[in-house]
C-alpha cells in the first residue's frame, strides 16, 4: 500500500492509501529556480514591461513608498528590496526618502522580529517600515468610489507618495484569479470597506475565480490601483520551495500579465478526472485558517460534486486573529449569511464574504478537517467534520464513498490550479 507524505507545517504527515484507489499525488511543477536572486532582480528592473526603468521613474521624486506583502507570503523581500534601494539611490533617492508599507490587508500586524526575518536586517536598518492599519480612519484617505461603486479607502502614506511600487508574488488565488499585481493595493493597503466590497463581489459567482485571470474582481483591483497611483509592480513567481523562478517589473497590469503566464506553468496541474476524495495540505498557508482556507478552492476544482475534501492544516494561530467572531456564523448556509449581512447582524463584510465562499464549497462537497490548532468544536462551527488524524479522515471518507473511490492528493493546495482533462 502506498504511503503518501504531505506537508504539515514544518513536518510531514503520512497517510496510507490503497494503490487501487490512489489517482495521483499532485504538486506544483518542479522548475529550475534562478541561481542568483539579486542578479534576477537587477535584470527585471533594468528590463521593465510596459514602463520606464526604475531609475527613470524615481528621478526627482521626494517620497517613495514600497508596498510589500507580509509574512503570510513567501516573497523573498529580504533579497529584493536591497537591490531596489540601491537602484533608487542611483537615481538620487536617499534611503531617508523611502519607506515600506506592509500590505497586511486585514491581517494582524507583523511583530518587529517577524519584520526582521521577512525584510532582513539591512532593509530594517536602511528604511522606515510600517504596518498598514486597515481599521484606523486617520491613516486612510477617501478617494470616492470606482465606476461600479466600490468605496476606495486607501493608506494615506501610499497615496501621498510621489512614487509607489508594489512588491509581491503571483500565484493562483480564489478571489482575483491570481494574487499579484494590483492585489498589493486592494486588499493590501485598503480600508475594511473597500476589501469587504471586492470580497463580496467575488461571491456573487457560485464558484471561486481561481485561475480566471480576467474577472470582475481583478478589474476592480486594477481600477483601484490606477486611482491610487500605484502603476508599477515588482512581482516574482516562486517554485513550491519558495525559490525565485522569474521576476517581473513594470506596469501594474502588463508586468502582472506576463507573470501569470509563468505562474500557470508552475502551479497548474493536470488531473485525468475529478476525484471522489481530495486530500489536501494547506502548505504553505499554515498560520491560521484565514490563510489556510485557500486549500478549499483548489480542492473544489479537483473533486466531484458530492465528493469529500479533507483539509489537513496546522493553524497554530487558530481561525483568524483579526476576524475571530466569524466562527459564530460561518457554518450557516450562504443564503443565511447573506441575509444576516443585509440585516446588519454581521458587521465584518470581509469575514462574511469568506463565510459565504466556504459555504458555497460545502454545498457541493463534504469537508473533513484535521488540525492541531483548531478545536473540534471550532471546526464544527465552521461547518466542517473534525478528525484527529489525516488517516482517520481518509478511512472514513473511503467508507462513505465506497471501495472504488478515487483519491487525489494535493500537496500545496492553496497555490495550486487543478485542471480536469476529462469527465470520464
Amino acid at each position: 500500500m502506498p504511503r503518501v507524505n504531505i506537508p504539515y507545517g514544518e513536518q510531514d504527515v503520512t497517510v496510507d492509501i490503497p494503490a487501487a484507489n490512489l489517482m495521483g499525488v499532485y504538486s506544483p511543477t518542479e522548475v529550475q529556480p534562478v541561481e542568483d536572486v539579486a542578479a534576477e532582480v537587477a535584470r527585471a528592473i533594468k528590463d521593465p514591461i510596459g514602463s520606464e526603468r526604475l531609475a527613470e521613474l524615481a528621478g526627482g521624486k521626494e517620497r517613495v513608498v514600497i508596498i510589500a506583502d507580509d509574512n503570510t507570503r513567501l516573497t523573498p523581500t529580504h533579497m529584493i528590496l536591497p537591490v531596489m534601494l540601491d537602484e533608487l539611490n542611483t537615481a538620487g533617492v536617499d534611503d531617508s526618502q523611502v519607506s515600506v508599507v506592509i500590505a497586511l490587508g486585514t491581517h494582524r500586524d507583523m511583530t518587529m522580529e517577524e519584520i526582521r526575518v521577512k525584510f532582513g536586517q539591512e532593509v530594517v536598518d536602511r528604511v522606515a517600515i510600517y504596518n498598514h492599519n486597515y481599521w484606523d480612519p486617520a491613516e486612510l484617505v477617501d478617494l470616492g468610489t470606482t465606476v461600479n461603486g466600490t468605496p476606495i479607502m486607501i493608506n494615506r502614506r501610499v497615496y501621498e507618495a510621489d512614487l509607489a511600487i508594489g512588491v509581491g508574488s503571483i500565484v493562483p488565488h480564489h478571489i482575483p484569479g491570481f494574487a499579484g499585481g494590483a492585489k498589493i493595493v486592494q486588499p493590501g493597503v485598503s480600508g475594511a470597506g473597500t476589501t469587504a466590497a471586492t470580497h463580496l463581489l467575488s461571491v456573487r459567482a457560485p464558484r471561486s475565480y481561481l485561475g480566471i485571470e480576467d474577472n470582475p474582481v481583478r478589474r476592480e483591483l486594477n481600477e483601484i490601483a490606477r486611482r491610487v497611483g500605484v502603476n508599477h509592480i515588482f512581482n516574482t513567481v516562486l517554485d513550491r520551495h519558495g525559490r525565485v523562478v522569474r521576476a517581473f517589473f513594470g506596469d501594474v497590469e502588463g508586468a502582472f500579465a506576463e507573470g501569470v503566464k509563468v505562474s500557470r506553468q508552475v502551479y497548474a496541474v493536470d488531473l485525468p478526472r475529478a476525484a471522489d476524495i481530495v486530500l489536501s495540505s494547506s502548505h504553505p498557508c499554515n498560520l491560521e485558517f484565514w490563510q489556510a482556507h485557500k486549500t478549499l478552492y483548489a480542492s473544489d476544482l479537483a473533486v466531484k460534486a458530492g465528493g469529500i475534501i479533507i483539509v489537513v492544516t496546522p493553524c497554530p494561530e487558530g481561525v483568524a486573529k483579526t476576524h475571530g467572531e466569524m466562527v459564530h456564523y460561518t457554518g450557516r448556509p450562504p443564503a443565511e449569511v447573506k441575509a444576516m449581512l443585509e440585516r446588519g447582524e454581521i458587521e465584518d463584510g470581509v469575514a462574511a464574504a469568506l463565510a459565504i465562499a466556504w459555504g458555497q464549497v460545502r454545498e457541493r462537497e463534504r469537508v473533513f478537517f484535521v488540525s492541531d490548532g483548531i478545536s473540534s468544536d471550532e471546526a464544527r462551527m465552521l461547518g466542517f467534520e473534525p478528525f484527529a488524524t489525516a488517516q482517520e479522515a481518509l478511512d472514513e471518507a473511503m467508507r462513505r464513498q465506497g471501495r472504488q473511490a478515487k483519491v487525489a492528493v494535493l500537496t500545496h493546495a492553496p497555490d495550486m490550479l487543478p485542471i480536469i482533462n476529462s469527465d470520464q
